[in-house]
Parts: structure tokens; C-alpha cells; sequence
């Protein structure tokens, strides 16, 4: 079982998510590219609040910009093929949760998308969204690029105060499934991150 969690846009809580399910599923974790060192990696923050084990980063780039700029400015040429999935272990079940960065449509170089990333690796993917105002446009023109690219939507998980409407919206017209929300969690830490993931999300849902 391998999952993609990707977002709306950067900042929403997506690595929180990530961290979440990783906790729940018993999952490793693993972003591909990590751009912006300063207050410590995503894999960081996600080990420490899932405990989850962390597969090393492809690049780690300094600049917390877009991939494809980062990588620039540090004088590092991505290579694609550095960003297969961490190869599969025949012998265990050895369930795997990917983390993009940003967007969909963030560029990991100048010629190729995340979404477009997400469509070689033809993952279930995951969609966080925000609840605040201009998710449902955010929102469907993420699932729009996501499903003209061919990459499987697993569905999307909400991030922040009930917008019912908003969540109701963006399932029934992007015609997914919606898995959930995840309050803003004050104070946010491995047990109140455990319990809010597991009364806010069906397990079944990532697993099925």
C-alpha cells in the first residue's frame, strides 16, 4: 500500500495529514525533495510526530521556494530518475506514504509538474485541502489537473474548521470522495494528532 499526499497549495497542513496517516497506516514516509532546511525537514517534523521511519530525501535543497527554483539557485540538476519510490521489500508489507510539496501543478523542474510526477508513479493520491474561503476553487482546479493527468484520486482530506457547504461543493462537483477533516490541532503533538486522526478519518478508506 502506497499513498500520495499532495495539496491545494503550500502551508495548508498537508505534512500534518501525511504525518497523521503515516501514523495510522504503521507507514514509512518519504518526500521526494525537500526545499528550505531552516526549523528543520518536513521528514523531521513528520518522525516526530508519527514516529514514523523516514526514507531519505532525493535533494535537499536550501531555499524554501518551488523545487525547480531551489535547485537552481543551489546549482543542483534533478534527476528523474532519483525520484522513483523507495524500491518495495517483496518479503514485508511495507506500507508508504509520499509527500509532495505545495500544489499540484508545483514545478519539480521547468519541465515537469508534481502532478505530472504523480501521474508516472499512478499512486492513489490524496488531496488536503484548506476549509477557508477559496477552497472550492482551489480545490477543483487541483482535482481538475490531477484526473486530466490520469493519476487515481483516493480522495480529499479537509484541514481546519467545518465548512460544510465547502467540503459538500468540492466532493459532489470534483465527483470524490470526501475522507474527512482534520481540525487545527492547538497544541499539535504525537497523542492529540493520534486520537484527532483517528475520529476524523475511516481507516477503510486508505486501505480498501
Amino acid at each position: 500500500m502506497r499513498i500520495v499526499v499532495t495539496g491545494t497549495d503550500t502551508d495548508i497542513g498537508k505534512t500534518v495529514f501525511a504525518a497523521g496517516l503515516a501514523g495510522a497506516l504503521g507507514a514509512t514516509y518519504w518526500k521526494p525533495i525537500q526545499s528550505g532546511l531552516d526549523g528543520g525537514s518536513d521528514g523531521e517534523r513528520v518522525a516526530a510526530l508519527a514516529g514514523a521511519v523516514v526514507h531519505p530525501e532525493a535533494y535537499r535543497l536550501t531555499t524554501p521556494c518551488s523545487p525547480h527554483l531551489a535547485a537552481e539557485i543551489d546549482g543542483v540538476k534533478i534527476d528523474l530518475d532519483r525520484l522513483a519510490p523507495p524500491p518495495r521489500d517483496p518479503l514485508v508489507v511495507d506500507p508508504l506514504v509520499i509527500e509532495g510539496a505545495g500544489g499540484v501543478l508545483v514545478p519539480v523542474t521547468r519541465e515537469l509538474l508534481y502532478a505530472d510526477l504523480f501521474a508516472r508513479w499512478g499512486l492513489p493520491t490524496v488531496l488536503v485541502a484548506r476549509t477557508s474561503l477559496g477552497t472550492i476553487n482551489h480545490s477543483l482546479l487541483s482535482i481538475e489537473a490531477l484526473r486530466r493527468r490520469g493519476v487515481p484520486i483516493l480522495g480529499v482530506a479537509f484541514v481546519g474548521d467545518a465548512n460544510e457547504d465547502s467540503e459538500a461543493t468540492i466532493a459532489a462537483i470534483g465527483k470524490v470522495r470526501r475522507l474527512g477533516r482534520l481540525p487545527i490541532l492547538d497544541p499539535l503533538d504525537a497523542p492529540t494528532l493520534k486520537a484527532a486522526f483517528a475520529e476524523a478519518f475511516d481507516l477503510s478508506d486508505f486501505t480498501a
